[in-house]
């Protein structure tokens, strides 16, 4: 249990929702910023502004998965004030008080390392990247479905990653029919997508695998569809682009050839924010448990 433990929940969507409703029933004591229009009553926790906390007897905080903008600025869908952490309140804090966030950004980069704070970036985590493959693949199919006038049975398909989500993906699109080639890097990608029965080939011969493609599915954080590169795709072509920000495409160069290309980074958020929550919050309560526990031992 976190029973005395006060975290503070700063911000977030949909998916923050779950967590708050974890970490309510493992009696932790919640303060939220940024959910003022909130109208669903959350029995136990405190809706509050930052100043109203007292950060020295604050034991953990809670970014929403985009983490923070570059001025230190948190999404916050549930109220119009700015809800921003800053170093001054974060000094004040107990040196064991750590910080939890989907991803990590140049700010709390920074922040961190000048506060010496504890950063835990859920999403680098594997177990979270798997689970959050799922909802991954359904949104990627929801938006192909949407943005496309063919079935993705018998569709020319190309798949670039074969990390966590890409592997994912591509056994999803090939078990919905479609043909799939998957590009990747290291040799041992090349073999284990051989071993799924799908065709595989280097990225960087991808010039050579997409002049016929239908549909592509990127998942690589670098820009692997250069103007070089879409300069030899169909011009009816979709390109789904699910690596986080700013993607791995240049889009200015898609729009200008009448290429559809989407960046669609946090679709499990958008898709299944009920299924995305309880991932975050299982992981999360995993962590303050097992850090809490090994201060009390």
């Amino acid at each position: 249990m976190l029973t005395g433990k006060h975290l503070v929940i700063l911000g977030g969507d949909a998916r923050q929702l779950e967590v708050i409703k974890k970490l309510n029933e493992l009696d932790a004591q919640l303060s939220l910023v940024g959910f003022d229009q909130l109208d669903q009553h959350l029995t136990g926790t405190s809706k509050v502004d930052l100043d109203e906390i007292d950060f020295s007897h604050v034991d953990g905080i809670i970014l929403p998965s985009s983490g923070t903008n570059e001025d230190g600025i948190v999404e916050t869908i549930f109220s119009n004030k700015i809800v921003k952490i800053t170093k001054d309140w974060l000094e004040k804090t107990p040196e064991h008080c750590s910080i939890y966030s989907g991803i990590s950004t140049p700010f709390l980069d920074s922040l961190v390392q000048e506060c010496h704070k504890e950063l835990i970036k859920l999403f680098e985590r594997d177990d979270v990247a798997i689970y959050n493959s799922v909802p991954t693949v359904e949104g990627a199919i929801m938006i192909v479905i949407q943005n496309t006038d063919i079935t993705i049975h018998q569709s020319n398909v190309v798949v670039l990653g074969l990390g966590r989500t890409g592997m994912s993906v591509a056994r999803t699109f090939d078990a919905l029919g479609a043909y799939v080639k998957v590009g990747a890097r290291r040799p041992e990608h090349i073999a284990r997508i051989t071993e799924m029965g799908l065709k595989p080939f280097y990225i960087k011969d991808i010039e050579k695998h997409i002049r016929d493609v239908d549909i592509i599915i990127n998942t690589v954080p670098a820009k692997v569809l250069s103007s070089k590169v879409l300069s030899h795709i169909p011009g009816n072509a979709l390109i789904v682009d699910l690596a986080s920000k700013p993607g791995g495409t240049d889009f200015r160069y898609a729009e200008k050839r009448g290429i559809k290309a989407l960046l669609t980074p946090g679709l499990p958020g958008m898709v299944a924010p009920k299924s995305a929550g309880r991932i975050i919050a299982n992981v999360l309560s995993e962590l303050l448990l097992d850090k809490f526990s090994g201060e009390d031992e």
